[in-house]
């Protein structure tokens, strides 16, 4: 079982409107450049620093453009579902909440390039039918090079492909990486802080829009090196589809509703080279995301995902629902 998963799309900043003098083009990509913004929202277990919650703000940059950026970026996550190789069984009380807060800082050289800085504050509570706890504490420290390969205007509608790598540096606690499992379907691996590992973010994101139809999608991997005490998670793919529509747009606020369908692909992690049965995942969700900037400065938003599908190998529980916030300011 793995706690970082839903991946999620962002988008920030303004669409080229009509005006009485014409369309303001200048502002177009205001509004599309975001999209690999907050879109890396998903992709890690609950030990390695939550990726997912690395990757949402690993972009939550909103607007293209030149300077400082900072921002913060939270999921809360419930897991409460009990399954056995994909199928629901009963649970005798074992459940993990975990809330991942990203503090994100980040310097774009041009609207085409620019470096970004996570810093994850992770808090988990845990429980079984005769115990519990939690944990808290920094999780693995990314940097993310995020780079717009193709961008392309027209009167009423723009395209933009991007590029983003990255390293995950291990900085957070492994302790339970030590540890036994805590209790059916929740190991040590869903409970460390930090991988101990240094691993690769490749990933890439596509958005179009046109008037006020709007298209995004992503596509993240995540490659694993060996850790601590012997562990490597395994490698991670994450995609997101999510197409919408603008309900406002104006010259000085954007308002977007995105359904968003996201999924993963996770294998065995192993101890020491073998594998450990209890922890590949494929997932696949849906839930609503509202979007919002306001002038060339701020961009937030708001989501919900919901699993519609989840196969998983041996004794995992699963996750139940994601909310995802985040808030970014330009400067």
């Amino acid at each position: 079982m793995h706690l970082g998963r839903f991946p999620l799309i962002d988008y920030a900043g303004h669409y080229c409107v009509p005006c009485g003098s014409g369309v303001l083009k200048e502002r177009l990509f205001v509004s599309t450049v975001g999209i690999s913004a907050l879109l890396i929202a998903a992709a890690s277990s609950a030990s390695a620093c939550d990726l997912c919650a690395v990757y949402s703000a690993g972009q939550a940059r909103g607007q293209a453009g030149t300077g400082f950026f900072t921002g913060v970026a939270e999921q809360f996550t419930d897991f409460e579902t009990l399954q056995d190789g994909g199928h629901r069984i009963p649970s005798e009380g074992g459940s993990i909440k975990s809330a991942v807060s990203q503090l994100l800082v980040g310097y774009d050289f041009n609207p085409r390039f620019g470096l970004q800085l996570n810093l994850p504050l992770i808090y988990r509570s845990y429980a079984s039918a005769t115990d519990h706890g939690s944990e808290a504490g920094i999780g693995d420290v990314s940097l993310l090079g995020n780079a717009h390969l193709y961008q392309r205007l027209w009167d009423r509608s723009s395209v933009d492909f991007s590029l983003l790598a990255g390293l995950k540096l291990p900085t957070g606690d492994s302790a339970w990486l030590g540890r036994p499992d805590f209790t059916d379907g929740i190991g040590g691996h869903d409970l460390a802080l930090g991988s101990g590992s240094f691993d690769g973010i490749v990933g890439s994101g596509f958005l179009f829009t046109s008037q006020r139809f709007l298209l995004s999608s992503t596509v993240q991997y995540a490659i694993r090196s060996e850790g601590d005490f012997g562990h490597q998670y395994a490698n991670d793919l994450t995609w997101t589809i999510g197409p919408g529509a603008y309900l406002a747009l104006s010259h000085h606020y954007t308002v977007a509703l995105q359904a968003v369908v996201s999924g993963e692909y996770k294998g065995k992690d192993t101890f020491a080279g073998v594998p450990d049965d209890d922890s590949a995942e494929t997932i696949v969700s849906v839930g609503p995301q509202l979007t919002l900037t306001w002038s060339r400065k701020l961009s937030a938003l708001v989501g919900l995902d919901l699993p519609v599908h989840i196969d998983n190998s041996g004794v995992q529980v699963v996750p139940d629902y994601r909310l995802r916030a985040a808030l970014t300011w330009r400067f």
